[in-house]
């Protein structure tokens, strides 16, 4: 009966069934043309300039996903406010797959929490999250030769007396995570803001401040060198390029952040398009050359996907409003 009624119908309504035969085609060449990708090369938009941490992550994943999708994957480099504007250039972009953005957590965690309104986009939607890289722990330094050689000296000093710290930002994730310690554990500390880490330990190295915190990963060199030595970190555990600093959980300050990258696409790209970028990156993250180059630094790779990693910043952007004192908002004038 159902053949019948079909041959019936296919009958009456000819010029019906030749528009929906036409459709059907136009879908099947539509998930054909999204089975082909990628067919050219992709564009991932980096916040940072060549050479900078970020950017050094940026083309470690994009070499290593080249040869996992198949595609050449081309860096662009887009720095400025934070990593901010390569996030609206990503936002306002075609949602194809063809133009990727190298989110990490300050364009799409600590702006977000902090000061939404004063970006060009919003998250999570604008964005569709592809899946996460790495984790690295943020860490307190000091010159070589400070008098500080452990950071339960740094505690104990900083309890009666203020000490100085350096950050490269007002509002971000280091100043706030140096902010979250100075609450936690009660003590006197006076931000010094930098544009850079260059600056801030030379002016460490010549005894202008006392301390630096920074993402760790970027000073692991200089620290192996003995050019740096770091107190402690804000991992969960201890780094086992690192294994005699402590975390700060060890110190009795319950606080754990990390630095973390991750890839998104612009929202509105297809679920296909992002599975295949998704999967392509998860295959990147097991090479044992991409491994070393992460782990080296005392940072580590870590395969969240898609919706996973959707929550995971959402989650984060939720932690740093939490962690936003009065004191902290009226120092980035929000």
């Amino acid at each position: 009966m159902g053949i019948s009624s079909t041959i019936r119908r296919g009958r009456r309504f000819g010029g019906a069934a030749a528009v929906v035969a036409g459709l059907g085609l136009a879908a099947v060449a539509g998930g054909d043309a999204l089975a082909a990708y990628p067919d050219r090369p992709i564009t991932l938009v980096v916040g940072f300039p060549p050479g900078g941490g970020g950017d050094l992550y940026g083309r470690l994943v994009a070499t290593a996903m080249g040869k996992t999708i198949g595609q050449t994957v081309i860096v662009e480099n887009r720095p400025g406010a934070g990593g901010n504007i390569a996030a609206g250039l990503v936002a306002k972009a075609a949602p194809d797959g063809y133009t990727i953005l190298l989110a990490m957590s300050g364009n799409l965690a600590v702006s977000p929490a902090l000061k939404p309104q004063s970006l060009p986009y919003k998250v999570p939607d604008d964005f569709t999250p592809v899946g996460l890289i790495l984790e690295a722990p943020h860490g307190l330094f000091v010159a070589t030769p400070s008098r500080f050689k452990t950071a339960q000296e740094v505690i104990k000093t900083a309890k009666d007396k203020e000490l100085t710290f350096a950050s490269t930002g007002t509002g971000g994730a280091a100043h706030i995570g140096m902010e979250t310690i100075k609450e936690l554990g009660h003590l006197k500390l006076l931000h010094v803001p930098y544009k850079g880490s260059g600056p801030a330990i030379t002016d460490m190295i010549g005894g202008q401040i006392d301390m630096f915190f920074a993402t760790a990963s970027p000073l692991v060199p200089q620290v192996q060198q003995g050019q740096l030595r770091v107190l402690a970190l804000t991992g969960s555990q201890r780094s086992p390029i690192l294994p005699d600093v402590p975390t700060f959980k060890e110190l009795g300050i319950d606080m754990t952040m990390t630095q973390w990258y991750g890839l998104a696409a612009p929202a509105g790209t297809p679920p296909e398009v992002v599975k295949a970028l998704s999967d392509s990156l998860s295959r990147a993250l097991k090479d044992p050359s991409v491994q070393n180059a992460i782990r080296k630094d005392a940072a580590m790779e870590r395969d969240l996907p898609m919706d996973q990693f959707k929550q995971y910043i959402i989650q984060d952007i939720a932690n740093y409003r939490k962690a936003a004192t009065p004191d902290l908002l009226k120092q980035i004038g929000q």
